[in-house]
């Protein structure tokens, strides 16, 4: 029994190890698929969120910037990295009239509890079948990679990132949303 346990603790540290370093690795970055294309309209979605309340539209948020990020999984080292340093700035996103949406395969509920503990005042998607995710070129089979698109007011996307570094993204993120905002 403890070989057992010993053995699935070391396949799924593993697991999510590959799927890092995949989120990681821009070499890799097409694994995912073809990225919407920059100074195009950014496909349009709409999937349940955390709230429970129903689905939320990229459109809904037409006359505001967008910050739409792809992560891998609730409740991970790197994934709940990224979402606190998010947190930790959205005052400056706000500031900006910037919404930030995240979107993963994790389900409404994972999404609801992840939300609490962390303590996430924007939504999280619940892409479960990752079809958004495909149409972002940010599907690996099974979960969602590391991207982040910056949408403008008008639904056109400028910005795409990937090769995510968790712990400073936010801060790269708001720096070129800056630079965006200033050129507009």
């Amino acid at each position: 029994m403890n070989s057992r346990r010993i053995f699935l603790n070391t396949l799924f540290a593993s697991f999510f190890a590959l799927i890092t370093w995949l989120s990681i690795t821009p070499s890799v970055a097409a694994l995912g698929g073809k990225l919407p294309t920059v100074n195009q309209s950014a496909p349009e979605f709409t999937l349940p969120t955390n709230t429970g309340d129903g689905e939320v539209s990229l459109s809904d948020y037409r006359g505001k910037w967008v910050v739409l990020y792809f992560y891998p999984q609730d409740f991970t080292s790197g994934c709940t990295l990224e979402a606190r340093r998010f947190q930790q700035d959205l005052p400056k996103y706000l500031d900006k009239n910037t919404q930030i949406i995240g979107v993963s395969a994790d389900s409404v509920d994972s999404h609801a509890k992840f939300c609490d503990s962390e303590k996430l005042k924007f939504p999280l998607l619940a892409d479960t079948d990752g079809k958004v995710s495909k149409v972002y070129g940010s599907w690996i089979g099974f979960v969602s990679m590391r991207h982040t698109f910056i949408v403008d007011p008008q639904g056109v996307l400028r910005e795409t990132f990937t090769g995510i570094n968790p712990a400073i993204h936010s801060t790269e993120v708001l720096a070129r949303l800056n630079e965006l905002q200033t050129a507009s």
